[in-house]
């Protein structure tokens, strides 16, 4: 079983699915080159295995000559959610982490390009970073603001995930519309812009305020 670090605990917390959402913020969008405007959200799955923890290296496939990081809040549910009220996935709100959306930029145009999924593009072995869970309900979330993202001690991204253009209660309450969520899903809420590549050697180091953070080494895969 897939399991994340709680913050000051030796208990773990067992994952069930980790579910990505893209252009939830509309800078990103622009950046990205698409409509930033309110739309039903987008989201995609990625396998157990993308999971990283705190003090993991992150290897770049060998596969990819243009590695991306996209900084994003991650919200943790204990609750069974379908077809949810805003309310209802409020209360199922029970931990949050910062975490990383990696992303094989090359491999994704070229998929999109050819009409194919890009699974590979954002699904591959330890492309979700995450900090440890910081344990608490949305009204703890509330407390927090910020999230940044260093690379090599630069400031790379930066932003308030209040920014969402789907917040967080209506963001997990769309999603249960489509696909019943449950205790263990783990929510990566989108990116603000900023989007950039990473290379080994760089150190990434991410942060919501001063409460979550998740320092990662990137090192080079072998090809096989």
């Amino acid at each position: 079983m897939t399991e994340l670090a709680i913050n000051q605990s030796n208990r773990r917390w067992p994952v069930a699915r980790i579910i990505c959402i893209g252009r939830n913020y509309r800078e990103h969008a622009r950046e990205m080159g698409h409509d930033p405007e309110r739309s039903t959200p987008f989201f995609f799955f990625k396998p157990a295995s993308a999971l990283l923890s705190e003090g993991e290296p992150f290897c770049c496939p060998w596969f990819s000559q243009e590695v991306h990081h996209e900084l994003e809040l991650v919200i943790a549910i204990d609750q069974t959610l379908s077809a949810a009220s805003k309310q209802q996935a409020r209360d199922a709100v029970c931990g949050f982490a910062v975490g990383l959306d990696m992303t094989c930029r090359d491999r994704q145009r070229e998929a999109k390009a050819q009409g194919r999924p890009w699974e590979l593009a954002k699904g591959f072995d330890g492309s979700a970073p995450c900090s440890a869970l910081q344990l608490g309900r949305y009204q703890d979330l509330e407390s927090t603001d910020q999230l940044h993202l260093r690379v090599n001690d630069k400031l790379v991204q930066q932003g308030s995930w209040r920014d969402m253009i789907w917040p967080v209660p209506e963001l997990l309450a769309e999603i249960s519309r489509y696909v019943q969520l449950t205790p263990g899903d783990l929510i990566f809420t989108g990116t603000p812009a900023g989007v950039g590549p990473v290379q080994p050697g760089d150190v990434m180091h991410a942060t919501l305020d001063d409460v979550c953070q998740l320092e990662v080494s990137v090192v080079a895969q072998a090809a096989p």
